[in-house]
């Protein structure tokens, strides 16, 4: 429930559970707010049972005072006896810190429950921390016939090709809204001109990022309408404007490992890559993706621009309509 809206910080949940009842749960549900173990505990009504209680949490308790103070610290405070924990914090500040603490106060500490379950639930969380680089999601819809564009000339018409159906591509501006930043590339931007928000969905827009190594695209790119937050990164220099930050950086070897840093030290944890083939195919063949989220069309182009190709098997399809939906992970 919380996704989309935490980030940066994990999405959480506790369950206190008291004679084989639940008396309390809560969820972390904003980035700022209280976490769920706080919630969890505040809502139990009587509270004189709370020391003969279990909390069971998927993540580690916190230790370390941010915007809310340390988790850990609440649930000795309110002399919980026993924590059932799925999986350690890997952020630094926590990483083993509040397992400690529990300990050393004379809790009983159970972790490693259902921690592929929780781990997976993280998955964006413990990417950025473990892999210092954000949860990388590829996603293009493709025909029938393996294609995801006509070839075009400077006679062709600037816009969408779609290839997907409605339903399809309102679930698209849903994923947005679960995603910390969304990249094009400058064939992409210039070709389809997309706004790249969640206008067809509830939630918030995510950071939109371009490539536009020589600032190439036009100032009446929609890119560049400065309706939303955007990331230029290019080779030029050019002065920040309202929502529109230009960040310099070489285009070479050494790219996609400084692009990927200067997201981390925004601290955006997932990126969701909506560019074309080259683009793509550039995450591709660098092994720098997670999750890809193909779908394919009932259309057919007979002659186009090639579809990227994911190495594996798929782990899972769905069905949106006619479209399918192929979802694949690297393993």
């Amino acid at each position: 429930m919380g996704l989309g809206s935490t980030s940066p910080n994990p999405m959480v949940g506790s369950v206190i559970v008291h004679n084989k009842r639940i008396i309390g749960e809560g969820y972390h549900y904003r980035a700022g707010g209280p976490h769920a173990e706080a919630i969890a505990i505040r809502s139990v009504k009587d509270k004189s049972v709370l020391n003969n209680s279990t909390l069971y949490v998927n993540l580690e308790p916190c230790a370390h005072t941010g915007r809310t103070p340390p988790c850990s610290d609440l649930i000795i405070q309110h002399a919980i006896p026993r924590i059932v924990i799925g999986t350690i914090d890997p952020n630094s500040l926590v990483s083993g810190k509040g397992i400690k603490r529990l300990k050393a106060a004379g809790r009983t500490v159970k972790t490693g429950i259902l921690e592929k379950e929780c781990r997976l639930l993280n998955k964006r969380f413990f990417t950025f921390h473990e892999k210092k680089r954000p949860y990388i999601i590829l996603k293009w819809a493709q025909t029938a016939d393996g294609f995801i564009d006509v070839i075009r000339d400077k006679n062709s018409p600037i816009g969408i090709n779609w290839i997907s159906n409605e339903i399809s591509r309102m679930l698209v501006h849903k994923w947005r809204s679960e995603e910390d930043a969304i990249m094009v590339g400058t064939n992409t931007a210039e070709i389809d001109n997309p706004m790249l928000s969640t206008r067809e969905w509830y939630g918030k827009s995510p950071l939109r990022v371009v490539l536009d190594k020589n600032l190439r695209l036009p100032g009446h790119s929609r890119l560049y309408d400065k309706s939303l937050p955007t990331i230029v990164f290019t080779e030029k220099d050019a002065a920040p404007e309202k929502n529109l930050l230009y960040r310099k950086i070489s285009f070479g070897e050494n790219f996609f490992s400084e692009m990927l840093t200067s997201l981390c030290d925004i601290e955006k944890q997932s990126l969701i890559i909506e560019g074309g083939r080259q683009l793509i195919n550039s995450f591709i063949n660098r092994d720098l993706w997670d999750e890809a989220r193909i779908f394919e069309g009932t259309k057919t182009f007979n002659q186009g621009i090639m579809a990227p190709v994911i190495p594996g098997k798929a782990d899972e399809i769905q069905y949106i309509g006619e479209d399918r939906l192929i979802i694949c992970h690297n393993s």
